[in-house]
C-alpha cells in the first residue's frame, strides 16, 4: 500500500517518541493499531460490496439477455403458429368449398359395435 522502508519507520518511531513521550507512546501505538485495523476492515468491506455489485450487475445483464432471447423465441413460435393456423384455415376452407353444399360426410364404421 505505502512504500515505506525500515529506515522511514525508524524515523517515524523516533519522532513519535520525542513528540508523544515514552509514557503515552504504547497507548497511542495501540490506538493507532486499532484504527489501522478498522481501516483495513472497512476497505475490505468496501471491496466486497463493490465485487457483489459487479456480480449483481452481470447477473442483471445476463437476465436481460435471457429475457430478450425468450421474447424472440416466443415471437418466432407465435409467427410459425400463425402461419400454420392460416394454412390450415385455408385448407379447411378449400376443402369445404370443393364439397357440395348438401353432402354430409359418411360416418366412419370402425367395426366396433356397442
Amino acid at each position: 500500500m505505502f512504500d515505506i522502508g525500515f529506515s522511514e519507520l525508524m524515523v517515524i518511531a523516533l519522532v513519535a517518541l520525542i513528540v508523544i513521550g515514552p509514557e503515552r507512546l504504547p497507548r497511542v501505538a495501540r490506538t493507532a493499531g486499532h484504527l489501522f485495523g478498522r481501516l483495513q476492515r472497512y476497505v475490505g468491506d468496501v471491496k466486497a460490496d463493490i465485487s457483489r455489485e459487479i456480480q449483481i450487475e452481470d447477473m442483471r445483464k445476463l437476465q436481460q439477455q435471457m429475457a430478450d432471447q425468450v421474447r424472440a423465441m416466443e415471437q418466432s413460435v407465435n409467427a410459425q403458429l400463425g402461419s400454420v393456423e392460416t394454412s390450415l384455415n385455408e385448407s379447411i376452407a378449400q376443402g369445404l368449398a370443393d364439397k357440395p353444399a348438401g353432402a354430409l360426410p359418411a360416418p366412419e364404421n370402425s367395426g366396433d359395435k356397442v
